[in-house]
C-alpha cells in the first residue's frame, strides 16, 4: 500500500510538472525563435507539453510520436494562421504565428520519425462496441468506420492522422469539437462521421483506439 501511494504521488508530481511547464510556454516565446531549427524548438518549447519524443504523459496534450507528417504540417499551418480555433488550440497553440514554413516542415519531420505512440500499459479490456465503430462503423446510424481513412491499425495516412495509441480523453474532446463546432476547418469529413455518434460511443471508440499499437 505504501508503494502504491509513493507511485501515485510520483505520477501526480510528474503531471503537475508537465502542466506547469506548459504554462510557461508563452513566456518562452519572448525570445526571437525565428532562426531556431525545428529540433531546437522541440527541445525548448514543444517538449514542455508533448514530451521530447512526442510521447506526452498528460491527456491534455496529444501524442505526436510517429504522427503523419502531412497531418502535422497541416495542423501547424492552421495554428499559425489561427484557422484552427478549438479551445485547446487557442489556449496552447495560437502563439506560434512566428513559425516559418521551414520550421513547420522540420517539426513535422522530427515527430513523424519518432517511434509510434504507445498504447497504455497492461492488457486492453474487451471493447466490442469501440472495435465495431472503428472497423465496421454503424451503418444504420450513418457512421462510417474509422479504419476507412485512418487505416486498419489506426496508423493514419497522409492528412488522416495516426490514432493508434492516442490519449482516449484527447480523442473524445476532438470528436466533440467535430460534432458540435466548426472550429477545425479541415474536419469536414469528421463532422459527417460524428453527427450521429453518441458520447458513449465516442468514449468506446476512443478507448479502443488508445489500446491499438505498441504497448508500454
Amino acid at each position: 500500500m505504501i508503494g502504491y501511494f509513493k507511485k501515485s504521488g510520483f505520477i501526480i508530481a510528474v503531471l503537475a510538472l508537465a502542466i506547469s511547464g506548459c504554462a510557461e510556454v508563452g513566456a518562452s516565446r519572448s525570445a526571437d525563435e525565428s532562426a531556431m531549427t525545428g529540433v531546437a524548438l522541440v527541445q525548448k518549447v514543444c517538449s514542455m507539453c508533448h514530451g521530447i519524443t512526442g510521447e506526452s504523459i498528460s491527456p491534455m496534450f496529444p501524442k505526436l510520436a510517429g504522427q503523419q507528417k502531412a497531418y502535422l504540417v497541416a495542423q501547424l499551418t492552421d495554428f499559425k494562421g489561427h484557422a484552427r480555433s478549438d479551445a485547446s488550440g487557442v489556449q496552447h497553440m495560437w502563439g506560434f504565428t512566428h513559425l516559418t514554413p521551414t520550421q513547420i516542415n522540420e517539426l513535422a519531420e522530427y515527430f513523424s520519425r519518432q517511434k509510434p505512440m504507445l498504447a497504455p500499459p497492461g492488457k486492453a479490456a474487451t471493447n466490442e462496441r469501440g472495435e465495431k465503430i472503428f472497423r465496421t462503423g454503424l451503418p444504420d446510424q450513418g457512421v462510417t468506420q474509422c479504419s476507412a481513412c485512418h487505416g486498419a491499425q489506426g496508423q493514419g495516412n497522409g492528412l488522416f492522422p495516426r490514432l493508434a495509441g492516442q490519449h482516449a480523453n484527447y480523442v473524445v474532446r476532438q470528436l466533440k469539437v467535430f460534432k458540435l463546432t466548426d472550429k477545425r476547418p479541415r474536419g469536414g469529413p469528421m463532422k459527417g462521421v460524428t453527427h450521429n455518434l453518441s458520447e458513449a460511443d465516442m468514449v468506446a471508440v476512443a478507448s479502443y483506439i488508445a489500446s491499438l499499437g505498441r504497448a508500454q
